[in-house]
């Protein structure tokens, strides 16, 4: 189910205080990448990630590109830095707010 505009809001404020912890660089989106970010989407459910310099795709191709191959959802791209989404069904550690319906 994909997340609505408020709750993209509420985990771009989460990912504020996150640290990155994937970096992606000359070696682009490898299965080494594909997997520890998987791991951490798992652990964490907000994951987020930086593109350096030396690596070929520009970050909003990264993020399309592990969203993917992760079945994760894209929160946001600033600059060289991205974050993303999974929710872990089985243990959620981040609970997002309730959609309203009309």
């Amino acid at each position: 189910m994909p997340i609505t505009s408020k709750q993209r809001a509420q985990l771009r404020g989460l990912a504020m205080s996150e640290d990155t912890i994937v970096q992606v660089g000359k070696g682009g989106i490898s299965e080494n990448v594909i997997a520890s970010v998987d791991a951490a989407l798992q652990a964490r459910e907000l994951v987020k990630g930086r593109v350096l310099e030396t690596c070929e795709y520009s970050p909003q191709e990264v993020l399309d590109a592990l969203c993917e191959a992760c079945r994760a959802e894209p929160v946001q791209v600033i600059g060289t830095k991205f974050v993303l989404f999974r929710r872990n069904h089985a243990d959620p550690k981040i609970e997002l707010v309730k959609s309203k319906k009309k």
